[in-house]
C-alpha cells in the first residue's frame, strides 16, 4: 500500500471523510454532535495533509472545530430571551496528546465524549514513517 492509501484506512476506521483539492488533503470525522430543538451542535476533528513525493515528506496540521445553528433560549452571551445564532469555533494549535475531553472544557461542558485525536496523528505518523517519509507537523495556518 503506498501513504495515501494508508491514511485513507485510518480515515475509514474513525468514520472520517477524505477529500483532495490541488494536492492538500483534509480528513474530517464529526467526534459529537448535540441536537435540540430547532438547533445543532457539532464536533468536528479536521486534519490537512500534503504530501511532497519528491522529498518523501508528509505536512501535516489538526484542529478541532465546532458549528452550531438554531434557535437559543438566552445565555450569558446572548441575553435573555429567545434569538437565533450562529457561531462557529476554532482551537488546536500545536499537537496535543490525550482525549479531547481534557484538552477543552470550552467542548467538555456542552458534550459527553471520548476521543484521543493524539492516537489519528501518531497512526499516520507511523504509517508515513514505516514508508520512509518524514512526518512534519504545522501549526495551524501554515496554509495547508
Amino acid at each position: 500500500m503506498n501513504l495515501l492509501e494508508e491514511i485513507r484506512s485510518i480515515a475509514a476506521g474513525i468514520s472520517g471523510e477524505l477529500h483532495e483539492k490541488k494536492g492538500v488533503y483534509t480528513l474530517e470525522a464529526v467526534i459529537a454532535e448535540r441536537k435540540g430543538w430547532l438547533s445543532r451542535k457539532k464536533l468536528i476533528y479536521r486534519a490537512k495533509f500534503s504530501i511532497d513525493e519528491a522529498n518523501k515528506e508528509l505536512h501535516f496540521t489538526e484542529l478541532l472545530k465546532e458549528s452550531g445553528f438554531g434557535l437559543s433560549s438566552g445565555d450569558a452571551d446572548t441575553g435573555p430571551g429567545f434569538g437565533f445564532k450562529k457561531e462557529t469555533y476554532k482551537t488546536g494549535l500545536g499537537p496535543r496528546e490525550g482525549t479531547i475531553e481534557e484538552q477543552s472544557t470550552l467542548f467538555g461542558e456542552k458534550y459527553q465524549y471520548t476521543f484521543e485525536w493524539g492516537k489519528i496523528r501518531k497512526a499516520i505518523e507511523e504509517k508515513a514513517q514505516a514508508l520512509g517519509y518524514k512526518f512534519t507537523y504545522h501549526l495551524t495556518g501554515w496554509g495547508v
